[in-house]
């Protein structure tokens, strides 16, 4: 009995030796919000507004802002678990349209010099209209922005700045049905 105790004090003094040394190491130690910042530059950010909704018959379609981009490691260490956030806003009334949260990149590092993969980031809220002719006037189609903050373990959400929605829309309509002019089948002869 007195032998099965020593061996477990023995036991939990090695675990919280072992818990210790590696928590001590480095090993897990978070990334600063600055270092954070200092490491990350956006590339090749792209601004559209996205189909979120379409339906041809009663004519409805439901454009939603978005941006996509990838994450430079312009830092000196790897970059892994970084999450990515966009607070999309009207550009006239400040005017919250939402925001979106993803993991931009995973468990895979990405190492000095290197980029992520494409990372995109769309608003829940857009704007209501019958087609894309009907957005060209519609005064609820406002100019968006949207503010880009990243964060990793442990650190704060640091804020990467502001871009501007273009007007560019990434959808196309089909085409209605019954225009498409269609030539007769041959008949086979037998």
């Amino acid at each position: 009995m007195k032998n099965n105790l020593t061996f477990l004090i023995k036991t939990a003094l090695m675990i919280t030796f072992i818990i210790s040394m590696f928590l001590g190491s480095g090993c897990v130690k978070a990334m600063d919000s600055e270092v954070l910042k200092a490491s990350i530059e956006l590339v090749d950010i792209d601004t559209r507004w996205e189909k979120k909704y379409y339906q041809p018959w009663p004519q409805k379609l439901i454009l939603v802002p978005a941006i996509s981009f990838k994450i430079k490691n312009i830092g000196s260490k790897p970059l892994n678990y970084i999450y990515c956030n966009g607070v999309f806003k009207s550009f006239d009334d400040n005017q919250n349209l939402g925001d979106n949260f993803v993991s931009g990149i995973g468990g895979k590092k990405v190492m000095p010099g290197e980029l992520s993969e494409t990372i995109s980031l769309q608003s829940f809220f857009g704007v209501e209209g019958t087609n894309l002719a009907h957005f060209k006037n519609n005064p609820a189609w406002k100019k968006v922005m949207v503010t880009v903050f990243v964060k990793s373990k442990g650190s704060q959400y640091v804020a990467l700045g502001e871009h501007d929605i273009s007007r560019k829309i990434n959808f196309t309509e089909p085409a209605p049905v019954g225009t498409k002019k269609t030539q007769p089948k041959e008949k086979k002869k037998l």
